[in-house]
């Protein structure tokens, strides 16, 4: 329990002491903030933590004298396009009342709202790449959604200035892992209360609130004012709407529970059993029941087992096993990959059903709420015809069967193809059932075309050969070398010399004799086969 680890790690502490650690905290910001001209940044989700210290520094500096406030502290949150809207909306909210109270009292505070790139977005890898739901093992999302943002921000502070300052309100009593972290950077420490940055050289880190806990991160919150014009009890309001059981008591002293454990995160974040903050907030607030639709699509992509929706091989089209447990027995497979084609539409779909029916009840404040933007849905129609070779270009007629409207591409001249939905129907009838091959020509052919556009045709031969590397087997014949390829290798590195002549022989000759034969890029352009009686010689 989070109450249980707080009281062992810290132990309860009156308000008046309290009231002296934020005292000699002030002084100390005021201190540090004085001693050089090193920049500072505050890293603020607008939780009740980065707010706490936001609110710390700010108060700090506000003490000092205007020809004190020499250096600029930067305030940086990172907006990953899939917060649950109205933790978003709250964020903008404060960002801007930040802003304004910055330029009316002359304070050095510059706040700003970070995004990730396009090709980084949630949508462009799930719904684009066709990478599966993150998950503890594979958590693609963090580092792009997150993390980049703010570490390109922080490097570009860098390189103009050398070095930098993060303020952060990360606290011990989080959790045990975090406290562990903390005090093995402190070990590491070059001046007071500064520790190093594990991953940004020529970044310290001032963590003001390390040693607090929840109850007096909201003690200070609602018996200390908002200084830039906010009001800190509707964060308390907005943390109390997300507890499952609608209570958040006011903190009056260190025995009073707080509601420190709801959690704000992306609405789609299937990295938890369930977004138990959006869920208390529709339970909680009949007005916010036009959140259900996002609540919905988030249910029906956190599939543990997903095997079926993804392709047997991974993105870049090898297929490779792994051992796993089954109706409690151990099998070899292949590691599933991407999303396949019809569920990555499938998912399109989804999300623009969700945003169309939020719009329609939503309140009149939050009618143009976006789940997907023009730019994400402009990157994915890029990978889905650029990388993926899918020509037929369904973006555009999904996204107007849901919506009614047209699609417009924010990129120049994307629509003028030279294949389009009609040759991909033709293959599709030409090919029957067959979908690997009907997968193979629609590479082929659209690698033709990508290079004919292009005044030098060097590499066009690899890329063909990419082509067939990946799509050329049927699934049944692909998994199987595969299989073959593993067995040898085995038998390689265990040194046994009978085994890898078997393992070697049967490899060779599935080689040589796959079922169905081996399409090759010779013997398509050209019509050659092998002789089986001429010992190789082509015809």
């Amino acid at each position: 329990m989070m109450t249980a680890t707080q009281t062992s790690l810290f132990p309860p502490r009156t308000v008046t002491e309290l009231v002296e650690d934020i005292q000699m905290l002030t002084q100390e910001i005021q201190d540090l903030y004085c001693l050089d001209d090193i920049p500072w940044i505050i890293g603020v989700s607008w939780g009740k933590d980065s707010s706490a210290v936001l609110q710390l520094v700010w108060s700090a500096i506000a003490a000092l004298s205007p020809e004190k406030r020499h250096k600029t502290i930067h305030v940086i949150t990172t907006d990953t396009l899939v917060e649950n809207p109205i933790v978003s909306a709250w964020v903008r909210q404060c960002m801007k009342k930040l802003e304004t109270a910055a330029k009316e009292k002359n304070m050095p505070f510059e706040p700003h709202l970070l995004y990730p790139e396009t090709k980084d977005r949630y949508w462009a890898g799930l719904i684009g790449k066709g990478y599966p739901a993150p998950r503890l093992k594979f958590r693609w999302c963090t580092g792009r959604l997150k993390i980049n943002a703010s570490n390109q921000f922080i490097r570009d502070v860098i390189r103009t200035c050398g070095e930098t300052i993060l303020v952060l309100g990360t606290r011990k009593s989080e959790s045990s892992r975090r406290a562990k972290v903390m005090k093995e950077l402190e070990k590491k420490r070059v001046r007071d209360r500064l520790s190093p940055n594990a991953s940004l050289p020529n970044s310290l880190v001032y963590s003001p609130i390390e040693d607090w806990r929840t109850d007096e991160v909201w003690m200070y919150l609602m018996q200390w004012s908002n200084p830039w014009g906010g009001d800190n009890k509707d964060l308390f309001t907005l943390y109390r709407g997300a507890t499952a059981d609608n209570e958040c008591p006011l903190v009056v002293d260190t025995s009073t529970p707080s509601c420190g454990s709801s959690r704000f995160g992306c609405w789609v974040c299937t990295l938890v059993d369930s977004d138990k903050s959006l869920a208390a907030m529709i339970r909680n607030d009949e007005e916010k029941e036009w959140l259900q639709p996002l609540m919905d699509f988030r249910q029906e992509l956190d599939i543990q087992n997903d095997r079926e929706k993804r392709d047997f091989r991974r993105i870049y089209g090898k297929v490779e096993l792994f051992e796993r447990n089954a109706d409690e027995q151990t099998e070899i497979a292949p590691i599933p990959g991407p999303y396949t084609k019809y569920w990555r539409e499938y998912w399109l779909k989804g999300v623009l059903e969700a945003q169309v029916k939020v719009r329609q009840t939503a309140p009149e404040d939050m009618k143009d709420i976006t789940l997907i933007t023009q730019e994400e849905l402009s990157e994915i129609r890029r990978i889905w015809l650029e990388e993926k070779h899918e020509f037929d270009d369904s973006l555009p007629r999904i996204y107007e069967e849901v919506t009614g409207e047209p699609f417009e591409d924010i990129r120049p001249g994307v629509s003028n193809n030279l294949l389009g939905s009609d040759e991909w129907d033709i293959l599709s009838e030409l090919c029957e059932e067959d979908t690997m091959h009907l997968e193979l020509m629609t590479k082929l052919l659209d690698t033709e075309r990508q290079f004919y556009t292009k005044s030098r045709r060097i590499g066009i031969y690899g890329e063909l050969q990419k082509c067939f590397d990946s799509s050329s087997r049927s699934k049944d014949d692909a998994i199987e070398n595969a299989h073959l390829k593993r067995n040898l290798k085995n038998a390689v590195e265990e040194g046994d010399i009978t085994q890898v002549k078997h393992a070697l022989k049967e490899t060779l000759n599935h080689e040589e004799n796959p079922q169905p034969k081996q399409l090759t890029w010779g013997t398509l352009k050209f019509g050659q086969q092998v002789d089986d009686d001429s010992d190789g010689v082509m015809e």
